[in-house]
């Protein structure tokens, strides 16, 4: 073969190579498109299908929404018994979490991150998560908090400030609802803006709440006041039962949205340790649990939307030998818009 021949085969071959290797790409990325379709398809159908009454309640246009986040959250506690014959009293509450967030959803699927100004500074260091799930029937808040800011008065043979550090606390709050009138109803429309409620509409409510965790005091209170007692207080109650919702729908652009459940509490394990001296609280008493909501909605456009949320867990524990309160909230503005 010569050279010219050796040449003209080795270009035939190099065409040949390319040849194949462009249709291979174009293989790959039909099928890479074909996917991407069938997963969009698949979301786009579990997207759109829905429970509601589309009279009332609707999916907003657009497949995606963004939203930047502002939060806030505290707690407070209060707490007394006598123990040994001696009359406690605590009044504390913790440094108040401020939160920036940016949050992106696609048809339902959603991704957020938090960023919290004073913990990247080393001016806050306690530790906070919380879950929110909002569905056309079940709703569900959990948050579980570690804390070594819990400050504030205790009573014992004279009143001592506690600071922080002197205390540490690891408490969890949940609250469960179920909507009756979920076709016309929607809780998604007044916190996570996933759906677009038209008219205004109600549901009576059926739930549960838990509040628990403890209280203790630590090392470094021991060796600020060596007098201090050895204290651990014990949160632990349980309740169920009913209540109400309302979105109130205002000139098609504002909704407004409360409820309430209040609960009565079912069993508790509520007691108040003293240097190694127990009290528990009766098993079964009288006592209450609430869990309340607000929000407002603006919708300037059908892709541009802003408002602001509460949502507030509150205890009304009362005993002849320990009493435990908790009022625990998260407060939140956003900016949001769908494309």
């Amino acid at each position: 073969m010569s050279l010219d021949e050796r040449g003209y085969a080795c270009y035939r071959l190099i065409v040949v190579v390319m040849l194949l290797s462009l249709g291979m790409t174009a293989a790959a990325q039909s099928r890479r498109e074909q996917m991407r379709e069938k997963v969009d398809s698949i979301l786009s159908s579990r997207y759109y299908k829905t429970s509601y009454d589309t009279n009332y309640v609707v999916r907003p246009e657009g497949k995606m929404t963004l939203k930047f986040r502002l939060n806030q959250t505290g707690n407070s506690l209060h707490a007394k018994g006598t123990v040994n014959g001696i009359y406690s009293k605590a009044d504390l509450h913790t440094s108040h979490k401020t939160t920036v967030a940016v949050a992106a959803s696609y048809r339902g699927i959603a991704l957020g991150l938090a960023v919290n100004p004073a913990k990247l500074s080393g001016a806050y260091k306690d530790y906070e998560f919380n879950l929110n799930y909002y569905s056309s029937r079940l709703s569900l808040d959990a948050s579980y908090q570690r804390s070594s800011t819990l400050a504030g008065d205790i009573e014992r043979n004279g009143i001592q400030r506690l600071e922080n550090g002197d205390l540490s606390m690891k408490v969890l709050n949940l609250a469960g609802y179920y909507t009756f009138n979920h076709h016309r109803f929607s809780y998604p429309a007044a916190f996570t803006q996933s759906y677009v409620q038209l008219r205004s509409a109600g549901s009576w409510l059926a739930g549960f709440s838990y509040q628990g965790g403890s209280i203790r005091t630590t090392d470094e209170l021991k060796e600020r006041i060596s007098n201090a007692p050895d204290t651990r207080i014990y949160i632990g109650h349980f309740g169920i039962g009913g209540g109400y919702g309302y979105n109130w729908v205002l000139g098609k652009k504002w909704l407004l949205h409360f409820s309430s459940l209040p609960t009565f509490v079912v069993y508790n394990r509520n007691n108040f340790t003293v240097n190694g001296e127990r009290k528990k609280a009766k098993r079964m008493r009288f006592n209450m649990l609430f869990n309340e909501r607000l929000a407002v909605v603006r919708n300037f456009s059908p892709r541009f939307f802003a408002g602001a949320t509460l949502v507030m867990n509150n205890s009304v524990f009362d005993d002849d030998v320990v009493v435990v309160n908790q009022n625990k909230w998260r407060a939140r503005a956003f900016l949001g818009v769908r494309l």
